[in-house]
C-alpha cells in the first residue's frame, strides 16, 4: 500500500496513526484491562492470562496494523480472539461466584475498531462469534454466565462504530477524489513548466548558435563554400541536441564536430536508457564517445543509449574501411568492446 493510500484510511482520519495513534492505542489497551481484570480473582493466573494477552494482541493488531481494510490474517486474530478470552474467563471459575461476560466487553471494543477498520462484516461475524461462545459455555457446558443482556449491551459500541463508518465511508472517498484531482492538476501544471523550461532552453541554445549565421543569411551575404560547411556542421549539431539531449555536452558537440568535419557521419540516438542510471556510468559514456570520436577518420559514428530495461545502457558502432568496431556499456559501467 502506497503512502497516499495510508493517508486516507479511516484511521488517519480519525487519528489512530501517528503519535496520536499511540495514545488511541494506550486507550483500547486500559479499556480492554478494566474488562478484563474482574476476572482475575476467580480464574486461574494461567487462563487470566491468556484472555489478556489475546485481546490486547488484538487491539494492537487492529490498530498499528497498515492497510484498510484490515489484512485478512490479523482479521482473523481479532475475531478469535473474542471467543478465546469468554472461554479463558468462565472455564474453572471458582466456586460461589457469579459470572458475568466482562471479556465480552472487551472483545467489543476490538471488534468496533475492526468495523472502523474496513472489515464490517467480519467484525459482525466475530461478534456472533462471541454470541455462540457464550451460548456453548452457558447451555452446553451448564455454566452460568450471568446475565445475557450485558452481552447485548456490550454490542452497542459496534453498532455505533459500523454507523460511524458507513457515514465516513463517502467522505473519504470524496476526499481521495479531491486529492488525486489536486495531483492530476499538479502533475499537469509540473508538465508544463517543465515543457516551458525545455523550450526556453532550446531556443537559448538555437539562439547562441544560429543566430549569427541567420543574420547573415538574411542581410542577404553570400555565402561561402566555408560558411555552408558551418551551417551543415550546425544543422547536424542542432539535429543531435533533438536526437540526444542526453549526450550533448561541449566536449561531445565539439568532438563530433571535429569528425563531421573530416568526412565522418555520425549520429547520435537516445532512447532513455541512462534513467536510473549512475551519473559515473553517463560520464564513462561519453568519455568512450568523446575518444571514439576523436579517433574516427572516415567511415561512420553512431552511438545510441538503449532503452530503459536492456543489459546495455550503450553502443556505440565504429565503422571504418579497415573494419568495424563495436563497443557496449553495461549499466554498472562494464565495457566490452568487439571487432
Amino acid at each position: 500500500m502506497t503512502e497516499r493510500d495510508d493517508d486516507f484510511e479511516l484511521r488517519s482520519l480519525l487519528g489512530m496513526r501517528g503519535r496520536l495513534g499511540w495514545v488511541f492505542q494506550l486507550g483500547l489497551a486500559a479499556t480492554i484491562t478494566l474488562y478484563t481484570t474482574p476476572s482475575f480473582d476467580h480464574v486461574p493466573l494461567a487462563q487470566f492470562a491468556v484472555a489478556m494477552v489475546a485481546m490486547l494482541g488484538a487491539g494492537a493488531m487492529v490498530v498499528r496494523l497498515p492497510g484498510d481494510p484490515l489484512p485478512w490474517p490479523a482479521t482473523v486474530v481479532v475475531i478469535a480472539a473474542g471467543p478465546l478470552a469468554v472461554l479463558a474467563t468462565h472455564l474453572n471459575f471458582a466456586a460461589d461466584v457469579a459470572r458475568q461476560p466482562w471479556a465480552v466487553f472487551a472483545a467489543s471494543y476490538a471488534l468496533a475498531v475492526l468495523a472502523v477498520r474496513g472489515r464490517i462484516a467480519a467484525a459482525w461475524a466475530g461478534a456472533a462469534t462471541v454470541a455462540a461462545t457464550l451460548g456453548f459455555v452457558g447451555f452446553v457446558l451448564d455454566i452460568s454466565v450471568g446475565s445475557l443482556s450485558v452481552s447485548i449491551i456490550a454490542l452497542a459500541s459496534l453498532a455505533g462504530a459500523t454507523i460511524s463508518a458507513l457515514i465516513l465511508r463517502p467522505t473519504q472517498r470524496s476526499l481521495r477524489l479531491l486529492h488525486d484531482d489536486a495531483a492530476m492538476r499538479a502533475a499537469a501544471a509540473a508538465s508544463m513548466a517543465a515543457e516551458h523550461s525545455e523550450r526556453t532552453r532550446q531556443l537559448s541554445r538555437l539562439d547562441e548558435l544560429a543566430r549569427p549565421m541567420l543574420e547573415r543569411i538574411a542581410r542577404g551575404v553570400e555565402l561561402t563554400p566555408v560558411d555552408r560547411e558551418q551551417c551543415r556542421l550546425l544543422e547536424a549539431e542542432l539535429r543531435d541536441g533533438l536526437r540526444a539531449p542526453q549526450l550533448v555536452t561541449d566536449q561531445l558537440n565539439a568532438a563530433a564536430r571535429g569528425a563531421r568535419s573530416r568526412g565522418v557521419e555520425v549520429l547520435l540516438l537516445d532512447d532513455g536508457g541512462f534513467t536510473g542510471v549512475a551519473a559515473t556510468v553517463r560520464e564513462r559514456v561519453l568519455d568512450l564517445a568523446v575518444r571514439e570520436l576523436d579517433a574516427a577518420n572516415s567511415g561512420s559514428v553512431t552511438i545510441r543509449v538503449l532503452p530503459v530495461g536492456r543489459r546495455n545502457v550503450v553502443t556505440i558502432l565504429a565503422s571504418a574501411p579497415g573494419g568495424d568496431r563495436r563497443t557496449e556499456i553495461g549499466r554498472d559501467g562494464e565495457v566490452l568492446v568487439s571487432t
